[in-house]
C-alpha cells in the first residue's frame, strides 16, 4: 500500500526539483543579447549568447535580437509643389548590444513601432518637402541618401540603420502622365541637339579639309609662279630611261623633255 504512495511522492518531487533547476538556467541563443530583470529591475549589464543562472521564480530573461534585420513601411509624403506622394520604404537595421537595456527599459521592445517607423517617415518626408515631383521620381537615389543620413542622425547610436530602400513611390496617374511626357520630350529634345551638334561638327571639319586642300594649292601655285623649272625636274625624275622627246615651248624658252616609245617608231 506504501511503495504507490512513496513513489508518487518521490515523482512528485523530482518533478519539482527539475523545475525549480530549470528556472534558474537561461539559454541566449546566436544574434541575441539579454536583459535580466528581478523583481522588476533590470540588470545594467546585458547578457551575451551561451548558458546562464539567475534566481528562480523571481528573475526573468528578456531577449532581444542584435542580428541584422527589416521591416516595411509606407510614409505619405507631399513634394514641394503641393503633390502628393506615397512612399514604399524597406529599412534594414540592427539594435546594437549596448543599447538592448536602454531599448527595453526605455521603449519595452517596441522600438521599431514606436520609434524607428515614425523617424523614418519624418526623414523622408523633409526631404520630400525641398523637391517637387519630378525631382523626387528622377532623383531616387539623392532623396534616398539624404533620408537615410536624416535617418541615423535621428536615432544617432539606439538603432543602427545599415541602409534604407525606396521601393516604390506611387504617385497619381494624372501626375505620372505629366511626368513621362515630360521626360519623353526632353529625351525627343536632347537627341534633336545631338544631331545638330553633330552635324555641326562635320560641317566644321569639311570646311577645314577644304580650307587645308584650297591652302595646299595655292602654296604648289606660288612654287610653280616662283620657280618654272620645278615641272622639268619632276618629268626628269618620272623618265623611264627610253629616248627622250625634245618639245618647244613655242616662246622660246628651253623645251620639255617627254619620253617616246622608240619600238612604235620603228614600227612607222
Amino acid at each position: 500500500m506504501l511503495r504507490p504512495a512513496i513513489t508518487i511522492l518521490i515523482a512528485v518531487i523530482s518533478l519539482v526539483a527539475l523545475t525549480v533547476v530549470s528556472s534558474c538556467v537561461y539559454i541566449v541563443a546566436p544574434g541575441e543579447r539579454g536583459v535580466l530583470v528581478t523583481l522588476g529591475k533590470a540588470d545594467l549589464n546585458y547578457k551575451s549568447e551561451g548558458l546562464g543562472f539567475k534566481m528562480p521564480m523571481i528573475s526573468e530573461l528578456i531577449k532581444i535580437p542584435v542580428k541584422q534585420q527589416s521591416a516595411e513601411l509606407v510614409a505619405p509624403c507631399f513634394s514641394s509643389d503641393l503633390q502628393s506622394l506615397n512612399i514604399k520604404l524597406r529599412l534594414i537595421y540592427r539594435f546594437p548590444e549596448e543599447s538592448v537595456v536602454k531599448i527595453y527599459t526605455e521603449f519595452q521592445t517596441n522600438i521599431l513601432l514606436g520609434i524607428v517607423v515614425p523617424k523614418a517617415q519624418e526623414a523622408i518626408k523633409e526631404v520630400t518637402a525641398t523637391r517637387n515631383a519630378e525631382q523626387i521620381v528622377k532623383q531616387r537615389e539623392s532623396v534616398k541618401a539624404q533620408a537615410l543620413l536624416g535617418l541615423r542622425q535621428k536615432l544617432q547610436s539606439l538603432v543602427i540603420i545599415e541602409d534604407l530602400v525606396l521601393e516604390n513611390i506611387d504617385l497619381s496617374d494624372e501626375l505620372e502622365k505629366a511626368i513621362e511626357s515630360k521626360m519623353v520630350q526632353e529625351q525627343s529634345a536632347g537627341k534633336s541637339k545631338f544631331a545638330q551638334e553633330q552635324a555641326r561638327i562635320e560641317a566644321e571639319t569639311a570646311r577645314i579639309r577644304a580650307q587645308g586642300e584650297a591652302d595646299a594649292i595655292k602654296i604648289r601655285s606660288q612654287s610653280l609662279e616662283q620657280n618654272p623649272r620645278i615641272i622639268q625636274l619632276m618629268i626628269a625624275e618620272k623618265w623611264n630611261g627610253v629616248s627622250p622627246l625634245v618639245v618647244g615651248s613655242g616662246d622660246g624658252s628651253t623645251g620639255i623633255i617627254l619620253p617616246i616609245d622608240t619600238h612604235k617608231n620603228s614600227a612607222r
